[in-house]
């Protein structure tokens, strides 16, 4: 393994310091998009959703009702949820 210099490691620790508002913001970007695609564009943000909210710690179950349910205002109030918390 390359060995990593300070400036690096330094961005690496920032980066897991601050995963949790990352993770929110980058949510919030994808209910954006969300409700604007339709088709096979909707299928793969979903899929990074699913991929957000699980580096999020939401439950599997949760994840599956969101999706099967198919709707962004849901995802939305999640959002909203999260963000009161944190």
């Amino acid at each position: 393994m390359a060995k990593r210099s300070a400036y690096q490691q330094r961005v690496i620790k920032n980066y897991y310091e601050n995963k949790d508002s990352i993770m929110l913001q980058r949510l919030g970007e994808l209910v954006t998009d969300l409700y604007l695609a339709e088709g096979k564009a909707r299928e793969r943000i979903w899929s990074r959703v699913e991929s957000t909210l699980q580096n999020l710690g939401i439950s599997k179950e949760r994840i599956d009702h969101l999706r099967g349910a198919d709707n962004p205002s849901l995802l939305a109030n999640l959002l909203g949820e999260l963000l009161e918390k944190g």
